[in-house]
């Protein structure tokens, strides 16, 4: 039986930040949370990469995981982000951690220490035996320098029944189709690249994980709705309409831009944690004006 939880549009969630201390803005968050909720998104991912939880500490990591929850109330589903390179402590970690109010479990693969195919493998089990909700896994070798091949994902998705799906950010679409191709029923494939969203439901895939529909969540949504629906003439206007944003907001990482473009919009104020830092001014001015011409474009 096909899955369904995760499919269609989920939003990689920031975290909102003061100027002073780089605290978190629970008020800022709310106000995000609400816009989100109520324009016609699927679900939202907690503490993603996109969150900058690699910068919180436990407690924040907690506080924040407790508020949305709160914030969210059951309108949607939640998937939490935890993943790691040391295994043991990923698995530690599950086995502590509240999943009351969490729908599922984002895992990136473990970075820096380039394990083989084996070895992802071997801590995909892990995790799933760990977790006591369905897992998604996220392959983004840009980020962790591993790629997950298509043969790896195929066997994890035929081994480990608790894990439901994968999030794909290779930008490689030879190997995005040839999991399309071969995986088993069920199983989902969800784009991790915005820009590449529509080609890939184009070739039969089930959604996105988006970090630009934290600012255009209602336009993300209906995209993506029209796409699962193989109505890609409806699709494609939005689709360019968004390009160029899309393109822009990752020009100097993640979520460096998209906190520049949520500043404009008022949402959040633009502020990251080191090792990342705000948006050059160039680039400031550049989303401005896409925001602009896309707005008058509506």
């Amino acid at each position: 039986m096909k899955q369904t939880l995760f499919s269609g549009t989920g939003v990689a969630l920031i975290t909102p930040f003061r100027r002073q201390q780089e605290t978190i803005d629970f008020t800022k968050l709310d106000m995000l949370i609400e816009n989100i909720v109520t324009s016609g998104v699927d679900y939202i991912v907690a503490l993603g990469t996109t969150s900058e939880s690699a910068t919180m500490t436990p407690n924040e990591r907690a506080a924040v995981q407790e508020f949305i929850i709160d914030t969210v109330s059951g309108r949607l589903p939640i998937i939490l982000g935890l993943g790691g390179n040391n295994t043991l402590n990923v698995c530690d970690t599950l086995s502590r951690t509240n999943f009351e109010g969490i729908s599922g479990l984002l895992s990136v693969t473990p970075y820096y220490n380039k394990p083989s195919q084996r070895g992802i493998i071997a801590h995909y089990k892990a995790v799933a035996d760990s977790s006591p909700v369905p897992v998604l896994m996220y392959n983004v070798p840009g980020r962790t320098g591993v790629n997950m091949s298509a043969e790896t994902v195929l066997s994890i998705a035929s081994e480990c029944p608790n894990i439901v799906g994968v999030k794909e950010a290779s930008g490689n679409m030879g190997q995005v189709m040839d999991i399309l191709r071969n995986r088993p029923q069920g199983f989902l494939v969800i784009s991790g690249d915005d820009a590449l969203t529509l080609p890939m439901l184009s070739m039969g895939a089930d959604g996105v994980i988006s970090v630009m529909a934290n600012a255009l969540p209602k336009e993300m949504s209906q995209m993506v709705k029209y796409g699962m629906k193989g109505e890609i003439k409806k699709a494609l206007p939005l689709h360019y309409r968004m390009l160029p944003l899309m393109k822009a907001i990752f020009e100097e990482g993640n979520p460096t831009g998209i906190k520049s473009l949520l500043e404009i919009e008022g949402y959040v104020t633009n502020v990251l944690r080191l090792p990342l830092v705000k948006s050059s001014k160039q680039l400031q001015n550049k989303l401005l004006t896409l925001y602009n011409e896309f707005r008058a474009n509506n």
